[in-house]
């Protein structure tokens, strides 16, 4: 059996950045409207750097203007919810997320309820996680919404597929079966308490992995010629000592069985960044009562 086929978020998030950069141009020169993104950074978290620095380099180059906002480690819940509130009132920003994890003394839920929901191109208000159920209006997720788009890009009809979600987070897990739902595949939602998980997952024509173990998924877990998804960021040490960054997937096993597969680094994180700058440019033509531009 040859390897499985790979599935390049790098291509497709950059084909998605030209995509949204051309209409963000032709947006300015049609209505004068550029859309701003207000990327919120607490801490020094060294991950979470380099995540704001790619989002403010990649909002740079599709014409997108940044107003992020770096806050001490220290900074009080209330102070953080005032920033919120200001942003929320500012009309030149249209787009704002505050980067997590956040520290143990500021409730996240708290930060993501005071937001605008029309500004939380994250996706994570409870009124998009709403509309995400209902089915109408709300922005979408960025991780569920770029995992869909590679999805689309892989297989041509998920009507009547079987789909196995490994993970039950609000982020990915829960939205992402929403997702899958409406797209007409039957979905099983599976978590680290899940009996038969290998035999669960062995019944997955698509198996996206969002639990947060570095390679729990064995390629005896896989199906033949599933489409496998992987979400999993994780940084292990390698037998030299050095740090390395794996997925959820045991990548060498699964490779051997799948039909097609995400690598990590370079499959779905890339889809996530360019997923929120889509989501800004929707954003900013909604608050504006403004078609989003085709190209």
């Amino acid at each position: 059996m040859s390897k499985a086929r790979l599935i390049d978020g790098k291509k497709l998030a950059a084909k998605l950045r030209k995509t949204v950069g051309t209409q963000t141009l032709t947006l300015k020169k049609a209505y004068g409207l550029v859309p701003g993104l207000a990327a919120v950074l607490v801490g020094e978290d060294p991950a979470s750097q380099i995540y704001i620095r790619n989002k403010e380099t990649h909002a740079r180059e599709v014409g997108m203007n940044n107003f992020s906002r770096r806050l001490a480690k220290n900074i009080s819940e209330a102070k953080l919810l005032k920033i919120v509130s200001e942003l929320n009132a500012d009309p030149v920003i249209n787009g704002i997320l505050v980067q997590q994890p956040l520290s143990k003394k500021i409730d996240a839920f708290t930060v993501i309820e005071k937001m605008d929901p029309a500004k939380d191109v994250d996706g994570f208000h409870s009124f998009n996680l709403s509309a995400l159920f209902r089915g109408s209006g709300g922005l979408v997720p960025c991780t569920p919404k770029g995992c869909m788009m590679l999805l689309e890009t892989t297989i041509s009809d998920l009507n009547g597929a079987n789909a196995v979600v490994l993970g039950r987070s609000n982020i990915v897990g829960k939205p992402l079966a929403q997702l899958l739902l409406a797209a007409n595949t039957t979905v099983t939602i599976t978590h680290s308490h899940t009996c038969n998980l290998p035999e669960i997952c062995r019944n997955a024509d698509i198996l996206i992995a969002a639990i947060g173990q570095p390679k729990l998924i064995k390629g005896h877990w896989i199906k033949p010629g599933a489409v496998v998804l992987d979400v999993g960021i994780n940084r292990i040490k390698t037998k030299d000592g050095e740090q390395t960054l794996v997925g959820d997937v045991d990548f060498d096993e699964v490779v051997e069985i799948a039909g097609a597969i995400t690598p990590v680094p370079g499959g779905v994180g890339p889809m996530t960044i360019a997923c929120l700058l889509e989501n800004t440019l929707i954003a900013c033509c909604r608050q504006n009562g403004v078609p989003v531009p085709e190209i």
